[in-house]
């Protein structure tokens, strides 16, 4: 097969001079070793210094200047305040294949919004029963797994809309859960692989909920729950509800749904690797995936866009929302 080219653009920036000063140093050798080991790549590096929103237009201008196809923001901010929201729709937007990673402190957003909604807040975090005063992120609120649930459940509803798939996973840090690392795309592709990516570093990052689908949806009242972090022991707690939470998904859709809705469906709503999904899809007695012409799957890997995800006609258990006549 012919060689890929590829042409690569990397714009660094960073508000302190000494920082690009050190950025340059750090580079320089990677530049050279990559550039002397392969003649097929075209690496570009541009350095700015200045404030990031000030110079977000530029950015953008000079990416759309090079007809690149895909491009990945990483921002890595010092706090809350230095990355708009809006600027997020808008990077997020400006192609077809964008992704985005930022870094976020909570306590932040929650002080932002506890003094613009306090009563919002306050039934938000009700449940943990806090003293009055409590919102002053002592360590003892922020090292709960209970406040990383509550937490991650404001931190997406705050950023739901700034792109279709948004990840809105803490950074692991049992004495404090302080600082998210969050992921926005427009593919469900791209979160797809994002949640295999996390499962290949586990424990980098924290999800505090159900392991299958509906992953905010925890209710401290009705279930147990427990840290989710990517792991073998994670993993198996997945592979437990994922059996019945994705015949219960087709069961609303009235009994079928098309593949290329099922993974638009589901990706903001597990933390579950792609081949648990699979499994729990092929290994399941009342699931079957059906070709255009109608001829069953056998493996994931054959899975097409067009496929249809079905409960079979006749079932091996009882849904509640399944018609009758369909035990």
């Amino acid at each position: 097969m012919p060689s890929v080219e590829v042409d690569c653009l990397m714009i660094l920036n960073d508000a302190d001079t000494e920082a690009i000063l050190r950025l340059r140093e750090a580079v320089a050798p990677f530049v050279s070793s990559a550039q002397q080991e392969s003649s097929h790549l075209a690496l570009q590096i541009e350095f700015y210094q200045g404030e990031f929103e000030a110079s977000v237009d530029e950015f953008s201008a000079r990416v759309e200047s090079g007809s690149y196809r895909n491009v990945i923001y990483n921002l890595d901010q010092c706090g809350h305040s230095h990355v708009k929201r809006g600027t997020i729709n808008r990077l997020v937007r400006s192609k077809k294949s964008v992704e985005l990673f930022l870094t976020y402190a909570v306590q932040s957003l929650i002080t932002f919004l506890d003094q613009n909604d306090p009563e919002t807040i306050r039934r938000r975090l009700e449940y943990l029963n806090l003293r009055p005063g409590a919102l002053a992120f002592t360590d003892e609120l922020m090292s709960k797994n209970e406040w990383l649930g509550t937490a991650e459940r404001i931190v997406f509803e705050h950023f739901g809309e700034s792109a279709p798939f948004v990840t809105p996973f803490s950074i692991n840090n049992p004495d404090g859960w302080r600082y998210w690392f969050m992921h926005f795309a427009n593919s469900y592709r791209a979160r797809q692989v994002y949640n295999d990516v996390l499962h290949d570093n586990s424990s980098e990052q924290a999800h505090f909920g159900r392991a299958g689908l509906r992953m905010l949806s925890y209710d401290p009242d009705h279930e147990n729950s427990s840290l989710y972090l990517f792991d073998a022991g994670s993993r198996e707690v997945a592979r437990q509800q994922l059996p019945d939470d994705i015949p219960r998904l087709v069961a609303d859709g009235g009994d079928t749904i098309g593949m290329s809705e099922f993974y638009r469906s589901i990706y903001n709503e597990t933390p579950a690797h792609s081949d648990d999904i699979h499994a729990a899809i092929f290994d399941n007695p009342d699931l079957e995936v059906l070709t255009a012409s109608g001829n069953q799957r056998r493996f994931p890997h054959t899975i097409s866009l067009e496929d249809t995800l079905c409960l079979k006609k006749q079932l091996s258990f009882y849904l509640p929302n399944v018609p009758k006549g369909r035990k």
